[in-house]
């Protein structure tokens, strides 16, 4: 008996940890100047109970920003990279700009209390698997050679950001965005046609 009762109390801790994220994402999500006391009450739980699984606010922004780009990474992992670079791309933005449009405000959240090295370092895993690709492409002579990847990379990023804030003012319609920033872009990336 004495066995089972540290084990229920270990599944309790870690149900109520799940919900203080999913709610910390959701409400953060909404408004990047959420406080704890709105998660808290977002997550059905009391401020003790919050603040004894997450002693900062930043501690649980970064908790709610990583469980974010975890869940984010499922599904881009997901995403077919054989083929022409071009439409990999393509499938990657499909699949990437409603990844961006909902943790957007999470990273206006992580900003105001997270060092810009470590949310760059969260964000390694979506930058390194857009960068190979535009590598990539760029070795297929699909996608222009002339600008440093690290811009091309950045501009990539900066149109998705761009797309999802559109999109949340209501000037994009959903069915529009993918199509929007696919071939805006492709537009970017493509390499110059040779002249003669």
């Amino acid at each position: 008996m004495p066995a089972t009762a540290p084990r229920r109390r270990r599944a309790d801790a870690e149900r109520s940890i799940a919900r203080i994220v999913s709610a910390a994402r959701e409400t953060l999500g909404g408004d990047p100047n959420a406080s704890v006391d709105d998660i808290a009450k977002a997550a059905g739980v009391g401020r003790m109970t919050l603040y004894g699984h997450f002693r900062t606010r930043a501690a649980l922004v970064e908790a709610a920003l990583a469980d974010a780009l975890r869940a984010g990474e499922e599904v881009l992992a997901a995403v077919d990279l054989t083929g022409d670079a071009r439409d990999v791309l393509a499938r990657l933005l499909e699949s990437s700009w409603s990844l961006v449009a909902e943790s957007t405000a999470l990273l206006v959240a992580a900003q105001d209390v997270l060092p810009a090295g470590r949310i760059r370092q969260m964000h390694d895993a979506a930058a390194n698997r857009v960068e190979d690709l535009v590598r990539r492409g760029q070795d297929e002579g699909a996608f222009r050679t002339d600008l440093p990847l690290s811009w091309l990379v950045g501009v990539v990023h900066y149109v998705l950001q761009g797309a999802a804030e559109e999109h949340r003012a209501g000037r994009l319609k959903e069915e529009e965005v993918a199509p929007t920033i696919t071939a805006t872009v492709q537009s970017i990336l493509a390499a110059p046609a040779p002249r003669g």
